[in-house]
């Protein structure tokens, strides 16, 4: 397997050498919008720890990308009004993986609205600026 990358823009992101929109910290996760979204909120959680994916992370890390992810889900669903939840994690390039640093793709959905397909377009920063907000307030609640 591939050795982790520590240039990826996601480890950069990290350092706070990229900015984001983010929406939620703690000790050992970040969740920031992706600014090529599928759906409205759609937001990526990464562990803080030096992963490439779920073939190389410790299940300890895994397991606290997925505890964010079930809280960004949550506050999805109401900031955006979303009628369901997908959650998508890639692992290598076979799979689709473009930035090999662990991520989870967590996408607020409604009937009959479909996705836009990936990295379609970059979304204009005044719409992730008040999607950013819209998921903080929901966090709050």
């Amino acid at each position: 397997m591939t050795t982790y990358d520590d240039q990826n823009v996601f480890a950069k992101i990290l350092r706070g050498e990229i900015p984001c929109y983010r929406v939620y910290e703690n000790p050992h996760t970040l969740a920031f919008l992706d600014i090529m979204p599928r759906s409205p909120g759609h937001t990526l959680v990464i562990p803080k720890a030096a992963a490439r994916g779920i073939l190389d992370i410790a299940p300890d890390d895994l397991a606290e990308v997925a505890r964010t992810a079930k809280k960004i889900a949550v506050a999805a669903v109401t900031a955006f009004d979303a009628e369901g939840i997908i959650i998508q994690q890639f692992s290598e390039a076979a799979s689709g993986q473009v930035v090999f640093h662990l991520h989870m793709h967590v996408m607020p959905v409604k009937a009959g609205i479909e996705l836009l397909p990936p990295q379609t377009r970059k979304e204009d920063s005044t719409v992730l600026e008040e999607h950013a907000a819209r998921m903080i307030a929901a966090l709050k609640q």
